[in-house]
């Protein structure tokens, strides 16, 4: 195992390397096989951080990254998340209900006793923070869960869960993980500050822009074939080809090459250096790319590097 990837706290009680793995893949776009090819590439390249759901391939994904990692399992912080509605009614959201069969079925389907982080999937309108918050704390008590996190909430949601969790005395929500790539810099606006005042963690999801800051899209031509903007339902790939994306992508592909490194480099390094971030997750069909992966998390701009792609890629 190469083992000069960073590692960051989370929590208190993790230590989660730079780079991890979305699992999104496993179960849809990749079988049992194909998923423990990366899962093994991943460890093999100093990974230590893979990130699932039960929504990924209606469990398969968890049930793959399980059978992954059998026999390596000390090796692995493994996060999923709960309570996104598209499971559909009765089976989703933040109740105390839903979170008690949910965690359940996650830990069967990962073939563990316990879940290093335990996500949030979506805010759940119908259910007050104080319940759920309550509930993950008895699983943390309870040795099930060991962190707890939040996916997808608004900035002034994080707060207020932060303020009630501080207030009563229950588990806090340590990471916020949010779309967030140098394309698509909309949480620096209003989630990264609350997560900043909070002692947040933040997750980027979407790192590539959908495949944007791989080169797999160019201007002006449909969405790449086999790509998720070309067979994802509900992927808009009109909103994400647009020329002003691709003008941030070009002028990060002459930055990369200014220095003499890969755009990939750029999309994961740099934003790894960004404040609060604290494992950028990247999905991954091939050992291939989960090793290119890593490697783009062991680049690190400098403080001028960083004030030029604040110019090159700026929020919008």
């Amino acid at each position: 195992m190469v083992s000069d990837l960073e590692t960051r706290p989370l929590g208190g009680v993790l230590a989660v390397t730079v780079v991890g793995v979305g699992c999104n893949n496993f179960g849809r776009r990749l079988d049992a096989e194909g998923s423990a090819r990366v899962v093994n590439a991943a460890l093999d390249a100093g990974i230590n951080f893979f990130d699932t759901a039960d929504l990924y391939g209606n469990g398969k994904s968890e049930e793959m990254l399980g059978a992954a990692l059998k026999g390596r399992r000390e090796s692995a912080v493994i996060a999923t998340k709960f309570g996104h509605q598209a499971l559909g009614p009765g089976r989703s959201g933040a109740s105390r209900r839903w979170i008690r069969i949910a965690v359940e079925d996650s830990l069967r389907r990962l073939g563990t006793d316990w879940i290093d982080l335990y996500q949030m999937h979506t805010p759940d309108p119908d259910t007050p923070f104080e319940e759920t918050l309550e509930t993950l704390t008895e699983l943390v008590s309870e040795g099930k869960i060991r962190c707890a996190g939040s996916s997808n909430l608004a900035g002034w949601q994080i707060a207020d869960a932060d303020w009630i969790a501080r207030s009563r005395g229950l588990t806090r929500f340590v990471s916020a993980q949010n779309r967030y790539s140098l394309v698509d810099r909309g949480i620096e606006n209003g989630v990264i500050p609350a997560c900043a005042r909070f002692d947040v963690g933040v997750i980027p999801y979407s790192p590539l822009a959908n495949g944007l800051l791989t080169g797999k899209h160019r201007r002006g031509q449909p969405p790449a074939p086999g790509t998720r903007l070309a067979t994802a339902p509900g992927a808009n790939a009109d909103g994400w080809l647009t020329d002003a994306n691709f003008d941030v992508v070009e002028a990060l592909e002459a930055f990369a090459a200014e220095r003499g490194v890969t755009v990939l480099d750029v999309a994961i390094g740099g934003l790894a250096a960004q404040p609060q971030v604290v494992s950028v997750i990247a999905g991954a069909m091939s050992p291939e790319q989960v090793t290119a992966n890593a490697q783009a998390g062991r680049w690190r701009p400098s403080a001028a590097d960083l004030e030029e792609l604040d110019r090159v890629a700026p929020r919008r």
